[in-house]
């Protein structure tokens, strides 16, 4: 497999705050790839990173081999990768609707069209509510309108901050269960995800952050079967 993503070397943070700490990291093609450890430990630093929002320092980001450390945020939409954040991540005050227009306000129409079509399609629950406001949308319709409207860009590689954070159980496991069927259209998935167990269920692999850095990599089977993983990491994995 091609690899779509290489982090080596990378340290980052916000301003002059260090988070993170020689971070190694790879996501071959097709791969749906967790991230976990305790709260604080850098896990939504390193997404936000790689999406060139938190402070680059040193080390590289290569996207199919190309070094896109530091680049802007419409410049890594261009080549394919989206992200969808844990909050804020929709406008309360537009339409389901409209808030699908915003994610891809530069398209032709009829693309538009097809596209919210499609992103309609993969979340159902969303198509009797595209005339409501997002501010009336449960948490979880908010998550699937948030990674809808991150669809419409058509993505390749689709970055994730804990998307089923807050949610109840049934939001939680269709929320998973959608992001993984996203690998049947070719779209690459790395994710961050407090909930594990659920997460790394669906996974090809599993990074454990703790700290800042990485102190663990493995199959994500063997994270979940591994006792003294579970016995450490007991709060993420549970």
């Amino acid at each position: 497999m091609a690899r779509i993503l290489d982090v080596k070397g990378l340290n980052s943070g916000y301003g002059s705050v260090q988070i993170l700490y020689d971070i190694d990291l790879y996501v071959e093609q097709g791969e749906f790839v967790t991230i976990i450890g305790p709260n604080g430990c850098g896990k939504s630093t390193l997404i936000k990173t790689i999406f060139g929002i938190a402070t680059h320092y040193s080390g590289t980001v290569e996207h199919h081999g190309e070094d896109v450390s530091g680049w802007r945020t419409d410049q890594l939409v261009n080549r394919g990768i989206a992200y969808v954040p844990q909050v804020d991540n929709v406008f309360p005050s537009l339409t389901v609707h409209e808030n699908l227009q915003m994610g891809g306000n530069n398209l032709p129409t009829a693309l538009l069209n097809e596209r919210i079509e499609r992103a309609l399609d993969m979340f159902p629950d969303l198509d009797d509510r595209v005339h409501d406001l997002a501010a009336s949308l449960s948490g979880g319709e908010r998550q699937m309108l948030a990674i809808s409207r991150a669809l419409i860009s058509n993505p390749k590689f689709l970055l994730l901050d804990e998307p089923t954070a807050a949610l109840s159980p049934l939001y939680q496991q269709q929320i998973i269960e959608r992001i993984d069927s996203l690998r049947k259209d070719g779209i690459t998935v790395l994710i961050v995800e407090q909930n594990a167990r659920l997460s790394l269920a669906r996974s090809d692999r599993g990074y454990i952050l703790a700290g800042g850095k990485v102190v663990h990599s493995s199959d994500a089977q063997h994270i979940l079967n591994d006792p003294e993983i579970g016995e450490y990491f007991l709060g993420s994995i549970d």
